[in-house]
């Protein structure tokens, strides 16, 4: 493959990627559909197929790219120094098209066991990166740490999760507030 060629080969698989991260905010898990990502891809069903050879390899695909991006938006918050700093910056990770794509995925996995077993591996990996910079500004032992910040988690995602329907984000505030208080 030429260098031309494998430049539009890699634009064609993240517009497919970003389409399905699109289609799974807009029209949830059980409404994204390959016709849906090809069209909003602008690509062709013979593109589709040759990049992912079916609706499972494109939702698992779809998994390991919102990871990523998951990922890549908290380093971007930078490095965590304090853990206000990595609450804050996983709080802004919590949030956007690839964390409410990532929750479709989730929901997905909830009945569809081939889903399951592929979101599995990348929310472990997340998870590893999550307990290392909570190690370095946390004064816990590991297994306080463990359920600390398994504890913030499950409080950000519902705080994530609620923040739907929620006008302000005065009352999140006050109860991430009282998370810290209770852990610095």
């Amino acid at each position: 493959m030429t260098s031309t060629r494998q430049e539009q080969h890699a634009r064609t698989h993240q517009n497919l990627l970003d389409a399905t991260v699109g289609c799974l905010v807009e029209f949830g898990y059980a409404g994204t559909t390959t016709q849906r990502v090809q069209e909003r891809a602008g690509v062709s069903r013979g593109a589709l197929l040759h990049h992912f050879g079916s609706k499972q390899e494109l939702f698992v695909a779809a998994i390991h790219h919102v990871a990523e991006g998951r990922l890549a938006r908290l380093r971007e918050e930078g490095p965590a120094d304090s853990l206000r700093g990595l609450v804050t910056a996983l709080r802004a990770s919590m949030s956007g098209p690839l964390y409410l794509a990532g929750l479709e995925l989730w929901m997905g996995a909830r009945t569809d066991p081939a889903l399951h077993a592929s979101l599995v591996p990348a929310e472990r990996e997340l998870g590893r990166e999550l307990r290392a910079a909570f190690g370095k500004v946390s004064p816990l032992s590991e297994k306080e740490g463990r359920i600390a910040l398994d504890s913030l988690l499950m409080l950000l995602r519902g705080l994530a999760l609620t923040g739907v329907l929620r006008e302000d984000d005065a009352g999140a505030d006050a109860i991430v507030a009282q998370w810290l208080a209770g852990h610095s």
